[in-house]
């Protein structure tokens, strides 16, 4: 996709070193014409001087823009493709990589993937710079041509084992990077608790400690960095010299004209910037290719669950491992012994986990995966609070009227919180909404959950950060907004399971009893027990 503006910027690029190299040709060609007075010699080698300029003018810009477009294009197209696949790989992304790792491709590896697009076109056209040099210098002086000839490989390789070390420490430096990213979203994301549980001067000591490895871990990175940049005034000085001290010799000698010494020294002064070029290319090639490593991990993965090309009418939705089993239009409750076993069991039922599940007659896994985001829609607490307008924070398909969000708003009690933000559904929410309490950022997710509407709902603890009293009204106005609906409640909350058609209980992974609160209640201990918060007797 981006072969075709890359071509036409070496391109560019090549037009614009040789109009460059072909200035102390030219220049020596006008100075032989002056000693020679042939005045007709000069105004000639003086417009190729000026039709050169304004080559060099012209298509130096021109690189420049199209540098500049490549430079944007492979950068953003990473974003792009990055998010692409990490929309894709949805719930296995976490599980796969942290969050330091993905969020460094936005903050440095775009930059040196960018660098390697800008540098490919001024390298390329280095190259054809230095052998068309070479060629002027061996039909002007053998000697002299033989010199860059050899000089040029010899300075590639004196640079090449600086390469090495370089690529190894930029690698590891931006592992720590990635580990310092993630710890600070952690910390970030945790700050309210660590301040309640007085853990944050711990936390803060840790990535004061982890920094501080970026940071040696930098000057590492630094030092061999340094030495090529050293070599890069160093080896092309020291060819500069050599090619002066004997083009002067041969000038003495009369064996080259006053003309021919110029354009060598205007040569050697000129060699510099191509050379300069390739080391630099080599120093940025190789970040770009640490960084293209780090972006095509990502986009090699894949996710741990696929779909298929079937399609369901509906109804009973049934986790065949647990057995548990979501009637179509019924409000049921799954209460497990633990946490994690209701966790495991939602995902499995909103296909976020490999399972045997069935959706009415037709096996989950043959259905398309959008078919089943779409229809099937399952909210924890983990879901995240985005920066933006709160009517679009809710409304995520756009598709839903006032009224919708108003209804769901009422019935996760979250009336208050749009009448005490400024704009109301209108206003700004900061990301991750920090401005709102854990209990008000339950209550949105729950109005978000129900605002979208789908086809069967299951959410996870929804009421586990409010109140007593708003958890009661949450429970009462839910039944009555799902009614009729398909409707799954992780929860082990006795106000919550009071006011549902049907409680599953579970208990080692596998349905133990089922039936309404007050029967499970009456005669299921352990039952009981767990939604009391009692032990068994």
């Amino acid at each position: 996709m981006q072969a075709g503006p890359l071509l036409i910027g070496i391109g560019y690029a090549i037009l614009w070193w040789l109009a460059m190299a072909l200035v102390p040709e030219a220049m020596g060609k006008g100075i032989d014409a002056i000693r020679a007075k042939d005045l007709p010699a000069l105004l000639t080698w003086g417009a190729v001087l000026l039709g050169l300029g304004i080559v060099q003018a012209v298509a130096g810009i021109l690189r420049h823009r199209m540098a500049v477009y490549n430079w944007l294009s492979a950068a953003y197209r990473t974003v792009q493709v990055t998010v692409r696949q990490s929309t894709r790989l949805g719930a296995t992304l976490p599980k796969r990589m942290s969050t330091g790792e993905v969020v460094s491709v936005g903050n440095s590896d775009i930059a040196h993937i960018g660098n390697a697009m800008d540098i490919l076109l001024r390298g390329t056209g280095a190259i054809v710079a230095i052998v068309t040099v070479t060629v002027i210098l061996i039909r002007a002086s053998l000697p002299l041509g033989l010199m860059v000839l050899i000089g040029v490989p010899i300075m590639a390789v004196a640079v090449a084992p600086l390469l090495r070390p370089l690529h190894r420490r930029q690698h590891a430096h931006r592992d720590l990077q990635g580990d310092l990213s993630t710890r600070a979203a952690d910390i970030v994301a945790g700050l309210r608790v660590l301040r309640g549980i007085g853990g944050e001067q711990v936390f803060a000591d840790r990535y004061t400690e982890e920094s501080q490895k970026v940071r040696h871990a930098g000057v590492r990175v630094a030092a061999v960095e340094s030495m090529l940049e050293g070599a890069q005034i160093l080896l092309p000085g020291l060819l500069i010299a050599c090619v002066t001290w004997l083009g002067a010799t041969f000038a003495i000698r009369d064996e080259i004209t006053a003309g021919q010494l110029v354009a060598f020294y205007g040569y050697a002064v000129f060699l510099i910037a191509p050379m300069r070029a390739l080391t630099e290319a080599a120093d940025k090639l190789t970040k770009g290719h640490v960084a293209a490593r780090r972006v095509v991990r990502i986009l090699t993965l894949e996710p741990e669950v696929h779909g298929g090309a079937g399609h369901s009418g509906g109804g009973l939705l049934r986790d065949v491992a647990s057995g548990v089993a979501v009637r179509p239009g019924v409000l049921t409750a799954l209460a497990a012994t633990s946490p994690e076993e209701a966790v495991t069991i939602a995902d499995r039922l909103g296909r976020y986990g490999d399972g045997d599940v069935d959706f009415g007659d037709v096996p989950l896994d043959a259905l398309p995966l959008a078919e089943v985001r779409r229809r099937i829609l399952v909210a924890d607490n983990g879901a995240k609070l985005f920066a933006g307008v709160l009517r679009d924070e809710l409304d995520v398909s756009g598709e839903a009227s006032d009224e919708d969000i108003a209804d769901a708003l009422r019935t996760a009690c979250a009336e208050d919180i749009v009448e005490a933000l400024p704009g109301g559904l209108d206003g700004y929410v900061a990301e991750s909404g920090r401005e709102f309490s854990g209990g008000q950022q339950q209550r949105l997710r729950l109005a978000r959950a129900l605002t979208a509407d789908p086809e069967v709902l299951i959410l996870i603890e929804p009421t586990s950060a409010v109140d007593a009293h708003s958890e009661a009204r949450i429970a009462d106005r839910l039944a009555k907004a799902r009614a009729g609906k398909t409707t799954l409640v992780c929860t082990t909350s006795p106000l919550v399971l009071d006011r549902t058609d049907q409680v599953i209980y579970v208990e080692g992974g596998v349905v133990r009893a089922q039936g309404t609160h007050r029967e499970l209640l009456a005669t299921v201990p352990a039952y009981t027990a767990l939604v009391t918060r009692g032990e068994d007797s």
